[in-house]
């Protein structure tokens, strides 16, 4: 039986910016039997950051590609297996929900193994799709002992990649060390206005024209992490706070499920505190 790609291998390059890269590349894909479906590139501050799809029936790709690699001093990576995504919910489920339809659909292409919390409210959710449901309490203010159970839990599940779903709980540094760049939360405001608590409230009491939110990597610097969507929304003073939360609920549910598949898709290089997302 030929080893065959059902998925096209996606291939992710950076590196220092000059002249011969795409011609190298691509020649090296050629040269080795594949066909480019899907090809995007972007230059700034002297980088190159570059996307491409890959039909290719070898597993042997990525050896290969070494000398291309160190030649051109790039970081690169080969992917083309559906990814394995954790969800991390409190009581808010209005993103869990949007989440977990669009799965259902084909949109968001991952195989969901887990949904964890530290309430189980959402535990009839996570039951109606068919997923795994962990309740995983913080008990006596211990946050430490409750991520060492949730990263037990997660680490023979071949974890991906997380997503916070309105999470509302800090994640440690340590935590967080364990998926660098490999963590979405979704912020409900545009950032990097009007952080904290009970931000809806704030944006009415100042009387701001658009509302947002924002989905970014969690980083141990809370809500500063490489952003990788945002979005907005007009309100006007006909609009009350629950106006906008309500608006505000629409905007969270587009952008969180934007950064997901863009994730799960491969579209996504980090630059510094920055996102290259190819679409």
């Amino acid at each position: 039986m030929s080893n065959v790609h059902i998925r096209p291998l996606r291939l992710l390059i950076q590196c220092p910016d000059q002249k011969g890269i795409v011609y190298e590349v691509t020649k090296f894909i050629a040269e080795n039997g594949g066909n480019i479906i899907d090809s995007q590139q972007h230059s700034v501050d002297g980088n190159f950051f570059m996307r491409l799809e890959i039909d290719i029936a070898s597993d042997e790709l990525a050896a290969k590609f070494e000398t291309i690699a160190a030649k051109f001093k790039m970081d690169f990576s080969f992917n083309s297996h559906k990814k394995n995504m954790a969800i991390m919910v409190s009581k808010h489920d209005h993103c869990l929900n949007d989440i977990l339809l669009k799965h259902k659909y084909g949109e968001i292409d991952v195989n969901i193994p887990v949904i964890i919390s530290n309430h189980s409210d959402a535990e009839e959710i996570a039951a109606l799709y068919g997923i795994d449901f962990q309740h995983c309490p913080i008990i006596d203010k211990n946050k430490v002992a409750q991520e060492k159970q949730v990263l037990e839990l997660l680490k023979p599940l071949n974890i991906d990649f997380i997503v916070m779903a309105r999470y509302m709980q800090i994640l440690s540094g340590a935590f967080i060390d364990q998926y660098p760049h490999r963590i979405i939360n979704v912020h409900h405001s545009f950032l990097p206005s009007f952080k904290g608590a009970n931000p809806y409230q704030q944006a009415y009491d100042k009387g701001v024209k658009i509302i947002g939110a924002t989905a970014h990597y969690a980083t141990e610097d809370l809500d500063m992490g490489p952003i990788i969507a945002q979005d907005v929304s007009p309100v006007n003073f006909k609009d009350s706070a629950q106006d906008y939360v309500a608006k505000g609920r629409d905007i969270e549910e587009l952008v969180f499920s934007r950064a997901i598949k863009a994730h799960a898709d491969d579209k996504i290089i980090v630059y510094g505190n920055k996102t290259i997302v190819f679409n």
